[in-house]
């Protein structure tokens, strides 16, 4: 399963050169990660609220392969590439919709932490569903 989210870059997220900034990205990627979590029919806040869990970010790897410039509308294709016990990895891909170009790919690994932020188990409505999503794992 994958989720695609739209963004339009606005012209704060560039910077003197005219392209986005590379930070910018990864508030994307997150848009990106939510929206599939979403997509699962779950929710990151009544998983913090009811489960008392967070998915922390452990790593990240990006590759930029070219730039998104001001008011370039943008898709962020995110998938699910891995999940085994309190560690979950997505990989994305971002490209530009005017022309299908492929702008950045990137993973993220996270491990699943309390409210005191030590490691924790997933909550096993989590595991069951994550796990399910790895069963056909969809290209990208």
């Amino acid at each position: 399963m994958t989720s695609e989210s739209n963004i339009r870059v606005r012209y704060a997220e560039t910077d003197q050169m005219g392209v986005v900034y590379h930070a910018n990205y990864l508030v994307w990627f997150e848009v990106g990660r939510t929206d599939f979590i979403r997509k699962l029919g779950l929710n990151y806040l009544t998983m913090e609220k009811e489960e008392g869990c967070h998915i922390a970010v452990v790593d990240l790897r990006v590759r930029y392969k070219a730039p998104a410039r001001y008011d370039d509308e943008l898709t962020v294709r995110t998938r699910l590439t891995h999940v085994r016990g309190s560690i979950l990895s997505f990989g994305y891909v971002i490209y530009r919709a005017a022309d299908d170009l492929i702008l950045t790919e990137a993973t993220t690994t996270h491990i699943v932490v309390g409210r005191d932020m030590k490691r924790t188990a997933m909550p096993p409505r989590y595991a069951a569903i994550f796990q399910s999503t790895l069963l056909n794992p969809p290209q990208l």
